[in-house]
C-alpha cells in the first residue's frame, strides 16, 4: 500500500481528555507513525504517516473515544519523511 503523510489540526473538545494518548495507542495498533502534541489555542495538531486506511482508522478511534468531541479539523497532505515511530509531544 502506498503511504501518504498528512497534517490534521483538531478543535473542538480534545485537551483534557485524554486525545494525545489514544492517538498513540490506536497509532501503535494500526502501525502509523509520526507525533501528536497539544497547541496553545486549546486545538491539537498531529502528522500520521501510514497507508490512507490505517490513518483513516487512527481518526476514526480517536473520534469515537469517550469524552473527545471534535468539532472541525483541518487536514492537509505532506510529503512523506519515513518516520519509524509515533511520539507524544509536549
Amino acid at each position: 500500500m502506498k503511504k501518504i503523510r498528512r497534517r490534521i489540526r483538531f478543535y473542538g473538545r480534545v485537551q483534557g481528555v485524554g486525545f494525545r494518548y489514544t492517538m498513540y495507542y490506536a497509532a501503535q495498533t494500526y502501525g502509523v507513525t509520526g507525533w501528536v502534541r497539544n497547541c496553545y489555542d486549546g486545538s491539537v495538531e498531529c502528522e500520521l504517516e501510514g497507508s490512507e486506511r490505517d490513518i483513516d482508522s487512527v481518526i476514526m478511534e480517536v473520534e469515537g473515544a469517550r469524552f473527545v468531541h471534535i468539532d472541525n479539523l483541518d487536514v492537509k497532505t505532506i510529503p512523506t519523511e519515513d518516520s519509524r515511530s509515533f511520539d507524544i509531544r509536549h
